[in-house]
């Protein structure tokens, strides 16, 4: 003979359920991950956003304090993109979704 759950039982554990998105969100929230993994986005997303002839001429590219530091290794696309640096900055923040670059630095 099999035993029936009480339907209160059955109802409380169905208004538990989070969806994974809402989950994932507030873990982040709570351990207060959410800018970092905002960082790695950005830097993930760095090929995407600019092209692949960009990411091959990119040696370093890390985030420190809200700010993305790109080394180069030509100096001509350097010298181009220091002058579209406001553009290459919405484009990333664009990209993740939130202000999370607030200055570009071309090495």
């Amino acid at each position: 003979m099999a035993f029936k759950k009480p339907y209160s039982s059955e109802t409380s554990r169905q208004s538990d359920i989070v969806p994974l998105k809402d989950g994932i969100t507030a873990l982040l929230r709570a351990y207060r991950l959410q800018g970092k993994l905002n960082e790695v986005t950005v830097v993930a997303s760095w090929e995407k956003v600019m092209g692949k002839a960009v990411a091959l001429k990119t040696q370093q590219i890390y985030v420190s304090n809200q700010k993305l530091f790109v080394r180069l290794s030509s100096a001509p696309l350097k010298h181009e993109l220091v002058m579209a640096k406001t553009k290459v900055l919405e484009n990333l923040n664009a990209e993740v979704g939130e202000d999370v670059i607030k200055e570009v630095v071309f090495l």
